[in-house]
């Protein structure tokens, strides 16, 4: 289960600079996973797109379910990181 969450938290990543946008499909599924409104079922929705085979979507679901048993603190902590990570004026 820590595997595929290294492989989709590295794999959108990828994508976004291969396409050299600003990345909004990242920004979104941020967005999205640490929204504690969203469902399990309506976050795999949203990201079908990014992981099709019914494995990845079953992934994906604990994956939420892990930020959905976090309090809205960490959540919170968690958006302050990505947007330190990914914002950062230094990096290229």
């Amino acid at each position: 289960m820590k595997l595929v969450l290294v492989f989709l938290l590295a794999a959108i990543p990828i994508c976004c600079y291969a396409s050299s946008s600003n990345c909004h499909a990242m920004d979104d599924v941020v967005a999205q996973i640490i929204n504690s409104s969203v469902s399990v079922a309506e976050f795999q929705g949203l990201i079908k797109s990014y992981a099709p085979l019914p494995y990845d979507e079953k992934a994906l679901g604990e994956v939420k379910q892990c930020f959905l048993d976090q309090s809205e603190e960490t959540l919170a902590n968690y958006g302050v990181m990505m947007d330190a990570i990914y914002d950062s004026e230094d990096c290229p």
